[in-house]
């Protein structure tokens, strides 16, 4: 299977292009986290894509790193904000563990469409633990693999062996959730707009267990 690096780069243009599946799930998404947003916030975005999210949400808070592992799909983002005149997003190029960011920096972390997509999810929870202030949200949107319907299942190891598909992580809502207290979160809201994903607004504690 190619890398995830490589998957991306090449996905890039045709991601760009694709539709949103659901636009009225999509809006109740930014909606309820925008409630949380305050204006002199700074929030990170893993995982950002085409940066697309990052860029409606600039308005509502003082900045955003977006970050992603392709930098295909950051050239894409980055012409997105310049064309909407969106100063205030900053896109980097990596990953939760090798870009480096002071403990404790920011407000809100968001971590869309992403979580099911990562090799080390549990890791990924507890790094985003670290970077958030105490008392700081995490916002989550993830694929539950096993509760997907099953002819999706099926499809998507045949998928991956073509090329077609990326490495995806197989667990269900009450792990994800298991996996978040375990990292200090406490759940907030929690929703599903269908069987198989799951929406989570989390907040860290006041203390932050080590990775």
């Amino acid at each position: 299977m190619k890398s995830a690096q490589a998957f991306w780069d090449k996905t890039a243009a045709r991601y760009a292009k694709s539709p949103i599946s659901d636009e009225e799930t999509y809006r109740k998404k930014l909606k309820i986290t925008q409630r949380y947003f305050k204006p002199d916030w700074s929030v990170l975005e893993f995982g950002c894509g085409t940066g697309s999210t990052a860029l409606i949400h600039a308005p509502h808070v003082r900045e955003i790193i977006a970050t992603d592992i392709s930098g295909k799909m950051l050239e894409i983002a980055r012409s997105k904000a310049r064309d909407a005149g969106i100063e205030n997003v900053e896109f980097q190029q990596g990953t939760l563990d090798s870009l480096k960011f002071e403990p404790e920096h920011f407000d809100a972390v968001l971590g869309l469409n992403i979580l099911h997509l990562l090799e080390d999810v549990e890791g990924a929870i507890a790094r985003v633990g670290q970077l958030l202030k105490p008392g700081g949200i995490f916002v989550s949107s993830t694929g539950l693999i096993p509760m997907m319907k099953l002819h999706w299942r099926l499809l998507i190891p045949v998928m991956q062996t073509l090329g077609f598909a990326p490495y995806v992580a197989r667990f269900d809502k009450v792990e994800l959730i298991a996996m978040l207290t375990a990292a200090g979160f406490t759940i907030e809201h929690e929703w599903q707009p269908d069987r198989g994903s799951v929406f989570i607004v989390a907040r860290a504690g006041e203390f932050h267990p080590r990775a």
